[in-house]
């Protein structure tokens, strides 16, 4: 199933973790149309701008598999509305800093966040749209603390 003209649904579903585990990682109608909006108001014009295909690395989670990951309780994973974009590693000449930077400066989301990595460069990006259409535009950096992760706003 297409949720946009580069996004199938296939991408934002696959899970080693689940396939591991044996659960069941499939979205309801109302997640998948929240995927539809994620896709066209982020995915889309990722693609768009950077012309070269984008790789996700996290996409939907149902409650099931959120819980096997150790996953926050509140993660927008588990609503459709928020996927993880790992470019580094891919030989399109995109990075994962070019992406977050595009997404911070030209986007409209609801949360943005440089995950980990180094002071230039996140391991990978995570974004959020939320599907009510009431965007925060909220960016953070995931930072280890004491064994945790700890969210602190981006300079």
């Amino acid at each position: 199933m297409k949720l946009s003209q580069h996004l199938d649904l296939s991408e934002v579903i696959r899970s080693d973790m689940a396939k591991r585990k044996g659960i069941s990682n499939m979205p309801t109608p109302e997640h998948i149309e929240n995927f539809k909006k994620l896709a066209e108001n982020i995915f889309e014009p990722i693609r768009k701008h950077f012309g070269v295909p984008i790789m996700i690395s996290s996409g939907y989670r149902s409650k099931a598999l959120n819980t096997a990951i150790g996953g926050s309780l509140t993660s927008q994973h588990c609503s459709g509305e928020a996927i993880d974009i790992d470019m580094d590693g891919t030989t399109r000449g995109v990075t994962n800093k070019m992406v977050f930077d595009f997404i911070k400066n030209k986007l409209n989301f609801d949360q943005l966040i440089f995950e980990f990595g180094t002071k230039d460069a996140p391991d990978w990006v995570h974004v959020s749209f939320e599907s009510t259409g009431k965007q925060r535009k909220q960016v953070l950096r995931a930072i280890k603390s004491g064994g945790k992760t700890a969210y602190q706003p981006y300079a």
